[in-house]
């Protein structure tokens, strides 16, 4: 697969954004005490280590298998609901929104790239990345809804 400048520029962008995602989940998973929040971060960096590594398959001109993916995420969310206790709720409550925060702009990200795609194989692995980033940010909504850290009006 061939891809052109743009696609190549937009990969790169999402790349780096995968990247911080994972330092991000990694560093809050290791902060907070509360085994839930700590599993549910330690699940989301890893999926996006997955979503970095079909970023860099398309990247290096492969068509990921999503076929296969899409079996191992639905394990990985399963695990996701287990645990509680808590480090300082204010500390959760600051990492829960700034991981809130970084999955819409993500997904934004991912949104604007997957129209920017020819290849309509490349666009489905995209657009199957955006759902587990809008998955990850439901998760984390739950989270602080649960906790009483999101009010909705």
């Amino acid at each position: 697969m061939q891809l052109s400048q743009k696609e190549r520029m937009l990969l790169e962008d999402l790349k780096s954004h995968e990247e911080m995602c994972i330092k991000k989940y990694t560093n809050y998973a290791n902060q907070t005490q509360d085994p839930q929040l700590k599993q549910m971060f330690q699940n989301h960096a890893q999926i996006e280590r997955g979503h970095y590594n079909t970023v860099n398959q398309i990247l290096s001109g492969q068509v990921p298998n999503m076929q296969q993916q899409q079996g191992q995420q639905q394990g990985q969310q399963q695990q996701q609901n287990q645990g509680q206790a808590g480090m300082s709720q204010q500390q959760d409550a600051d990492s829960c929104q700034d991981m809130l925060q970084t999955e819409k702009y993500v997904s934004g990200t991912y949104d604007t790239a997957i129209f920017e795609f020819q290849d309509p194989n490349v666009r489905q692995a995209l657009n199957h990345i955006q759902s587990e980033e809008q998955k990850h940010g439901e998760a984390i909504f739950s989270y602080m809804q649960s906790k009483g850290m999101y009010k909705v009006h």
